[in-house]
């Protein structure tokens, strides 16, 4: 160890390109988990979806393309196109002290931006799937198909 920590400067002064990349990276990396701890939402896996269903009859909203969701979606879950997302609308509006999980295809996208939206109008217990419905599929968990 005492040798690495003493070949440590000749290697950053030789490579100060890399040692400033990983610098930016570790920053980039701890403010994204910073973020993570400080938004009001919860992302949940698959099995932690399930308990809450268990627990708490959450509503589920599906914010897939209406193709992904009529091939696979969480029994239960309503479609709701994101585009059409409106966390104002009366029939949400009733939901603010509900638990609400939202759902897409990969998790990579729709469903934060709409918990966001969710936690910005006043709803209180909002989480998404982390992995959407892919997620959800790779548990092997049930799913339903068509516009059930």
């Amino acid at each position: 160890m005492s040798d690495f920590l003493h070949k440590l400067p000749e290697f950053i002064g030789n490579n100060w390109a890399l040692a400033a990349l990983f610098v930016v990276l570790l920053v980039a990396l701890i403010v994204m988990e910073i973020a993570t701890l400080f938004r009001k939402y919860k992302e949940l896996t698959p099995a932690g979806l399930t308990l809450l269903i268990n627990r708490e009859s959450p509503l589920l909203v599906d914010l897939s393309a209406y193709a992904d969701y009529e091939k696979a979606h969480i029994p239960g879950s309503k479609h709701v196109a994101m585009s059409q997302f409106d966390p104002e609308q009366k029939d949400l509006a009733k939901a603010k002290e509900l638990a609400v999980a939202l759902i897409d295809k990969d998790g990579r996208g729709a469903a934060n931006k709409a918990a966001q939206r969710l936690v910005k109008a006043g709803f209180t217990k909002v989480y998404t799937l982390g992995g959407g419905v892919l997620a959800w599929q790779q548990a092997q968990l049930p799913v339903a198909k068509g516009n059930k």
